[in-house]
């Protein structure tokens, strides 16, 4: 069982990145992470941040991109940028309300993602969605997450962030089983906390039960990269996220 790598998303300090991206990634780099998923470029091009990544020994993770770059009109320019800054995983975090309010959106909202997965073939590129909480939402006593992923083809990747389900009322037994019921699609994971106590909590300080969703991800998921991400802010984002990948590498040492 290979471990993933451990990447940040940048929207975690993007207040950092926008006031100093170079400085930022170092210190990230500093930190031990292997990757960052991005979040917006930050007016940088593709060859830029590329030199940056690689002068720091950090690899591209992924990004998050609007669902529009994904349309006729601009597929051949995010094709173009996501190659030569190396990005494999091009994930859409959000998607306008009339793509997700019915049933009959859900399966017109899959249909779309499987075109896109179909045009990447060969180009070494992936697309994929990633929760928030109204993907929970049931309709016909299924979810939208639910019924996306059952409609989607196997090379659309479903980036579970696992915080982000449980605030939208899911359990942990069901993100574990969101996991297992769609084996090898977990390939870029969102690890956040979910605390009902303390909504500031640092990844490993809530009620995510890690050991179980780290195992099963690297068991079941296929999952290549874990991304931490950390909205919410006891302590300046950069030493949040120093303190999530510090408790991240404490659980790994447990998780057989």
């Amino acid at each position: 069982m290979t471990k993933p790598k451990i990447a940040v998303q940048l929207y975690s300090v993007r207040q950092d990145c926008a006031r100093d991206l170079p400085g930022t990634l170092k210190a990230l780099a500093e930190m031990g992470y292997e990757g960052v998923e991005f979040a917006g470029y930050y007016g940088k091009s593709a060859h830029e941040l590329r030199g940056l990544l690689e002068k720091l020994g950090l690899e591209a993770a992924g990004s998050h991109i609007g669902v529009d770059a994904l349309t006729e009109s601009n597929f051949s320019e995010t094709v173009r940028f996501s190659k030569e800054l190396g990005l494999k995983y091009l994930i859409v975090p959000w998607i306008p309300e009339n793509m997700r309010n019915s049933r009959e959106a859900w399966l017109e909202t899959a249909s779309f993602f499987n075109s896109i997965a179909e045009k990447l073939k060969g180009k070494g590129i992936f697309t994929g969605y990633h929760n928030h909480t109204e993907e929970f939402k049931r309709f016909d006593g299924e979810t939208g997450w639910e019924l996306f992923a059952k409609a989607t083809a196997p090379e659309v990747v479903l980036q579970l962030d696992v915080g982000n389900a449980m605030h939208g009322g899911v359990s942990m037994e069901q993100a574990l089983n969101f996991i297992r019921s769609f084996p090898g699609r977990s390939k870029t994971v969102h690890l956040k906390e979910f605390s009902r106590r303390d909504p500031q909590a640092i990844l490993g300080e809530g009620e995510v039960e890690w050991v179980e969703l780290l195992s099963t991800c690297m068991k079941v998921g296929g999952t290549e990269w874990f991304i931490v991400e950390q909205e919410s802010y006891k302590y300046p984002p950069l030493k949040c996220v120093e303190l999530c990948l510090k408790n991240l590498l404490n659980i790994l040492e447990t998780v057989a």
